[in-house]
């Protein structure tokens, strides 16, 4: 193995160690937004009841669209921000 593959595996190895932490946190906290929005809103739909907007009460509405909206907002922020630490550490499909 000659230098400059060492560099090349050196750099690799830098890569990987920093790839694969980021993306656990980026998951972890996808993971964490989408339990506060699975179950949180509709823990506190009670609470959120004496709210009244447009004549529906603030829970029903959170509880049956809002975190309906929540969820596809995630995936797309998800999808972006995973494109964006693939594209940095030269893992995108398109590469």
């Amino acid at each position: 193995m000659n230098a400059g593959e060492k560099a090349a595996g050196d750099k690799a190895a830098r890569h990987n160690a920093d790839y694969w932490p980021r993306t656990r946190r980026l998951m972890l906290i996808t993971i964490a937004i989408w339990a506060v929005l699975g179950f949180g809103i509709h823990f506190f739909v009670t609470a959120f009841n004496d709210i009244v907007i447009l004549g529906f009460p603030l829970g029903f509405y959170l509880a049956a669209q809002g975190a309906l909206i929540g969820f596809v907002i995630l995936i797309f922020w998800f999808s972006r921000k995973q494109e964006e630490l693939d594209s940095r550490y030269g893992m995108a499909e398109d590469e």
